[in-house]
C-alpha cells in the first residue's frame, strides 16, 4: 500500500527542511493551521516487517506543515508519532501511545508563533482515537498536545492529554495547554498535563531508546 524509500532520502531531506526553517527571532502572536494526514495520500514507508519476519510493524514520514515532517510508527495496531525533526540520525524516536488499540485522525492542529515574517509551528493537538480494554466496541477520544521538534531543537513528545467525551470546551483546553507549556516542556522529565472530565485517560506509555 505504501511506496518505500530508502532513510538515507528521508535523512536528507529532513536535513534540507532544516536548513530552510532556521532563522530564528522573537516569539510573537500565537494562530493556528490545520493539515490532513491520510496515509495514502500523504505519506511513505521507509522501514517496515519483512514478509517473513513474523511481525507487524512500519515506520512512516509524511508531509507535515510548511517543511515539518510527521513520522509514524506503527505496530501492533497502535501508533506512536513525533511531529518535526528527530535527532539526527534518529528516525525512530521514543515509543509514545497509549496501551489499548489506537490511531489518530485524519486531522493535524499546529499551533503557530510569528517570528517576523515566519509562522513557527510549536505544538500540535492530534485527535487520536483509543480502543476500551473492556468492550472493544467503543472507543475513547483523546486530543494529544504535542511538542513539535524544531531544527535547532530536536526534542517533541506529549506534553498533555484533553479526554474530548464528556469534557466541554475540549479543542480550547488543547490549545490552552498547547500554549502554557509547549515550548518549554522538557522531554523525558517534565509530566504532561491530563485534563479528563467525566472520561478516565486510557493508560499510555513512554519508552525511552
Amino acid at each position: 500500500m505504501f511506496q518505500e524509500i530508502q532513510s538515507k532520502g528521508a535523512t536528507a531531506a529532513l536535513a534540507l527542511a532544516a536548513a530552510l526553517l532556521s532563522t530564528p527571532a522573537a516569539a510573537q502572536e500565537v494562530s493556528s493551521a490545520y493539515t490532513d494526514l491520510v496515509v495514502e495520500q500523504h505519506c511513505t514507508t521507509y522501514a517496515a516487517a519483512e514478509p517473513d519476519e513474523g511481525g507487524d510493524w512500519a515506520n512512516l514520514v509524511c508531509s507535515g506543515y510548511r517543511g515539518y515532517p510527521v513520522f509514524i510508527f506503527y505496530g501492533d495496531a497502535r501508533e506512536s508519532l513525533f511531529y518535526g525533526f528527530p535527532h539526527a540520525g534518529d528516525l525512530a524516536p521514543a515509543w509514545e501511545s497509549f496501551d489499548a488499540f489506537n490511531a489518530t485522525g485524519p486531522k493535524i492542529e499546529w499551533r503557530l508563533e510569528a517570528r517576523g515574517d515566519v509562522a513557527v509551528p510549536f505544538a500540535t493537538i492530534h485527535r487520536w482515537f483509543v480502543s476500551d480494554p473492556e468492550d472493544p466496541e467503543e472507543q475513547v477520544q483523546v486530543l494529544v498536545v504535542e511538542k513539535v521538534g524544531q531544527p535547532h531543537e530536536r526534542d517533541g513528545c506529549a506534553v498533555g492529554y484533553v479526554v474530548a467525551q464528556g469534557n466541554g470546551d475540549a479543542n480550547a483546553k488543547a490549545r490552552r495547554i498547547a500554549d502554557a507549556v509547549a515550548r518549554d516542556f522538557a522531554c523525558g522529565a517534565d509530566q504532561p498535563t491530563i485534563d479528563q472530565g467525566d472520561v478516565a485517560l486510557p493508560s499510555f506509555t513512554r519508552n525511552e531508546n
